[in-house]
């Protein structure tokens, strides 16, 4: 084992040089526009292409009851037209260039992707002005994508297990905070929307001052201040949209909660734990016991419920968050296990991480697992421009980018054993089970 870590110390190390080689923190500049616009720029002609992220401070966590979901449905509303890019001319012109697109839509983030030839960047800029200025609300259009939505919403939760659970775990474990309600919304919300809400909510958040913009790739910084200037420049500023200000209580007793699910054929369980935002500083600790709990089949999860046939599968998710989010633990119970004991075998392995802490040997595989991932993302113009952004938005600066490394090193089995300790506890933690049918699980 001890040759494997080596191997991969080694490996680590030659990618980090070679990253560390191509681009530093010195290589990022940025401006922003009288607007309120921010643009960072990373010249980077490794290759004859770039990309443009476009960061909207804008996610699920803006919402307010009868509401939810709108701000994934501006995710599709922006490809169904403007003043001067009518109905599917986005994609049409984007891909007559030579480029493609995509976008997601998170808890706090609505991000939009172009990639592109380097020689496309003035067409990139064009398209993107006209939707954030001139977007088409038109009700024919809204009532079209309406449906979309919805029918996205059915599929998703009729398609995932994990979806259906999450859902219903969420509205628990959160009694006041707007992460309560899913991405994608709920099904009585969609059906309500109505074109004041959204035209009032397109004018408020996709301002210019509600959005980070980063293009990397063969281009020049001169080049891409003057387009951004010529055409995102003239579009006027909004008001500051206002702060989310709910803090969620302290949760004193563990939560718990059922949901029947005709189609699943053994007993899912959730656990969620509530855990600080991204900016905190055990975030890099609890990012590393994620990985100890379930990446890869050394993983404790893998080794004690999947190797002994308790589970099926067993996964983590820890989300980035602007505001205190939850450490989410999923189990699919083999068949003829009962969802009482692969709950209580979920959580010895979690008290004994509490208890007993973890090995330097196991914390130094996750840590090159971990870092590993993080310089071949970095080895993209894609990877780098996503990545910048996420830690300009989630921690606070993009040049705590460059320090991550560092901060992954930095964590011992002391650490780990004292989050878990810290956050992974009963009177945190919600409990939610999904099976066929309640009482047989």
């Amino acid at each position: 084992m001890k040759r494997s870590f080596t191997a991969l110390t080694l490996l680590m190390g030659l990618v980090a040089s070679s990253v560390a080689q191509a681009t530093t923190a010195e290589d990022i500049k940025s401006f922003t526009l009288d607007n309120g616009m921010k643009i960072m720029v990373l010249e980077d002609a490794s290759i004859p292409n770039a990309n443009m992220y476009l960061f909207w401070k804008v996610g699920s966590r803006n919402e307010v009851p009868g509401i939810t979901g709108i701000s994934h449905f501006f995710e599709h509303m922006m490809f169904n037209g403007s003043k001067k890019y009518g109905p599917k001319m986005f994609d049409r012109t984007m891909e007559a260039a030579g480029g493609a697109n995509n976008a997601y839509t998170s808890e706090d983030l609505t991000v939009y992707t172009d990639w592109f030839p380097a020689n496309a960047l003035e067409t990139m800029f064009d398209l993107e002005a006209d939707r954030i200025a001139h977007l088409d609300i038109n009700p024919e259009m809204v009532e079209s994508e309406r449906g979309v939505v919805a029918s996205e919403r059915t599929t998703g939760l009729e398609n995932s297990n994990w979806r259906t659970l999450q859902e219903a775990l969420k509205g628990v474990a959160f009694s006041a905070h707007p992460y309560s309600w899913s991405v994608i919304g709920y099904e009585s919300d969609i059906a309500a929307w109505t074109l004041d809400d959204l035209v009032q909510y397109h004018k408020t958040y996709y301002a210019p001052n509600n959005a980070i913009v980063v293009v990397a790739g063969d281009v020049k910084f001169d080049e891409v201040k003057r387009l951004a200037t010529q055409y995102f420049g003239p579009i006027p500023a909004q008001a500051p949209p206002k702060a989310v200000r709910t803090v969620e209580p302290e949760q004193k007793g563990e939560r718990r909660l059922f949901v029947e699910k005709a189609s699943v054929s053994t007993p899912n369980v959730m656990l969620a734990y509530h855990v600080p935002a991204t900016s905190d500083e055990d975030y890099y600790a609890l990012d590393l016991l994620n990985s100890i709990l379930s990446q890869g089949n050394s993983s404790r999860f893998y080794k004690s419920l999947v190797d002994k046939q308790v589970a099926l599968a067993a996964e983590t998710y820890l989300p980035m968050s602007f505001d205190p989010n939850l450490f989410y633990i999923l189990g699919v119970a083999n068949q003829g296990v009962e969802a009482q004991v692969l709950e209580k075998a979920m959580i010895a392995q979690i008290n004994l991480i509490s208890t007993e802490g973890v090995s330097q040997d196991e914390l130094e595989k996750v840590k090159n697992i971990k870092l590993m991932e993080f310089y071949q993302t970095m080895e993209t113009i894609n990877g780098k421009a996503n990545t910048l952004g996420t830690y300009e938005l989630y921690f606070g600066s993009f040049e705590k980018l460059f320090n991550a490394p560092e901060a992954y090193n930095k964590v011992t089995p002391a650490d780990i054993q004292r989050v878990a300790a810290k956050y992974l506890v009963k009177a945190n933690r919600t409990v939610g089970v999904l099976a066929a049918k309640e009482g047989a699980e």
